[in-house]
């Protein structure tokens, strides 16, 4: 399974586009929560003349834990040694070289000749070398350049040091199998280019930027640049979605945690609200929210359920697509409309109902706001108990990963979702799991007073459904 290296340029993008400008306070949380999602690299502004910009780059550095903090380095040993002191501090920094490649980028942005910005660009990327062990070159408007000089440039960039170089189809202008190609002549014309992480970063202009870099991935990139807004870059969700859906079947997988993109879109969203009607993250939060738009009635035939399942991802055999039909007009004959999340609902429920292979015995929980979250799990299997105690960042993903100790496997947590089923202080939470094996997507279903409670029964149930149908029975 090949890892891909998802690095997010949102901060840096949103200093080159005033409408989309976020305040300090803004682009820390953004910094916070792309960090929550187990982003791999957090790309930063360029630093300005303002006090505040330096400011940023420290604070950031200071706060995220995983992933590491890139700062662009500029091409002068001055404007190296500025993003040094504001980024050094950081659990993992980078320092970022940039230097466009295009004769019209080089002439119009850079005021440099070829030669002149060859040798900058070795020069600085050496200079960064002595001063941070992780450094990245990123050759802008890329696809526009001379292909020689392209090269020269590249190689030169690896034989200084640069860990990371990332080749930028800035102009947007080519389609995947053009992309593709173009990655793989680089490759076979700067064999170094092997001995450290190839990147992409693809232009959104044609909406073919995440066709792009999985073309170029296919030839041997390992790092992809995306943007939690799609506008100008590969968006992030659009990304993580297709690996999640087409991982196992290509043998790729990333780290980003999927399951809880949509809830930092819909966060960064409404904090970006209140300055404007439109947000940059709309199309983002568009992309992960395909069961909002479904809504059915009880003229809806069993056609129909079967097609929606699987938009929303069920492979449903004919005899499970009968029983969801059969429980939707249940609940259709009593409430106009039935939406997406209470389709899934009825799937989890209805569908593909599983003897227990595991059954929960018990569960510990220890939290609280100045200790990490522990849990203990009890489950039987065939009349034995097993047990698993994990930490994690709450009670509910302590306690999943306790069940994933207990069985020896780790499933893709597609969706997670908690609601009140009932009112007051001794509410039911109704919990939805949706785990991904194999490419396909069980869910579970569990009701309790303890919403963690009823999400591990959740969990335990689409468990039993996997275990079930790999077990062959």
């Amino acid at each position: 399974m090949k890892t891909i290296r998802i690095v997010d340029v949102t901060l840096r993008e949103s200093a080159l586009s005033p409408g989309e400008a976020m305040s300090f306070k803004e682009k820390l949380e953004v910094a916070k929560q792309l960090d929550k999602l187990k982003v791999d690299v957090v790309e930063l502004p360029p630093l300005g003349d303002a006090a505040s910009d330096s400011l940023l780059v420290r604070s950031i550095a200071a706060t995220l834990q995983r992933a590491t903090v890139s700062c662009p380095a500029g091409l002068t040993a001055a404007e190296a040694d500025r993003a040094w002191a504001a980024v050094k501090n950081a659990k993992s920094p980078r320092l970022h070289v940039i230097a466009p490649t295009s004769i019209v980028q080089m002439e119009y942005h850079a005021g440099m000749k070829p030669d002149k910005l060859l040798a900058a660009a070795k020069a600085q990327v050496a200079y960064c070398r002595t001063l941070c062990p992780d450094v990245e070159f990123s050759a802008e408007d890329a696809t526009r350049s001379d292909v020689d000089f392209l090269t020269e440039v590249l190689a030169a960039a690896v034989e200084a040091g640069a860990a990371t170089v990332t080749v930028c189809d800035s102009a947007s202008a080519m389609l995947p199998q053009e992309f593709g190609a173009f990655v793989h002549e680089l490759v076979a014309r700067v064999p170094t280019l092997k001995d450290v992480t190839l990147s992409v970063q693809c232009g959104n202009d044609l909406k073919m930027a995440a066709a792009n870099s999985f073309a170029a991935i296919a030839e041997g990139a390992e790092q992809i640049k995306t943007a939690l807004s799609s506008a100008h870059s590969t968006a992030l969700p659009t990304v993580t979605r297709a690996i999640q859906l087409k991982g196992v079947e290509t043998g790729l997988a990333c780290r980003v945690k999927n399951t809880e993109l949509h809830r930092v879109l819909g966060q960064l969203r409404y904090l970006n609200a209140e300055k404007s009607e439109t947000s940059p993250f709309d199309a983002g939060v568009a992309d992960t929210t395909e069961r909002d738009s479904i809504s059915l009635d009880a003229s809806a035939d069993v056609g129909s359920i079967a097609s929606v399942c699987a938009r929303l991802g069920y492979e449903l055999s004919e005899e499970d697509v009968g029983k969801v039909y059969e429980a939707f007009q249940s609940i259709a004959a009593k409430k106009q409309h039935v939406g997406g999340k209470e389709l899934e609902a009825i799937v989890a429920s209805a569908a593909l109902q599983a003897p227990p292979t595991y059954r929960l015995v018990s569960f510990v929980i220890n939290s609280g706001n100045l200790m990490n979250a522990t849990s203990h799990v009890v489950l039987e299997k065939d009349g034995r108990a097993l047990q698993g105690v994990c930490l994690g960042d709450g009670p509910i993903d302590a306690s999943f990963l306790a069940i994933e100790q207990i069985i020896g496997r780790h499933y893709e947590l597609d969706d997670f979702q908690i609601q009140a089923v009932t009112e007051g202080r001794e509410a039911m939470g109704d919990a939805l799991v949706k785990l991904r094996a194999g490419g396909k997507l069980y869910s579970g279903r569990g009701i309790s007073t303890d919403i963690v409670g009823a999400s591990i029964h959740a969990y335990i149930n689409a468990l039993n459904k996997i275990a079930y149908e790999e077990s062959g029975k």
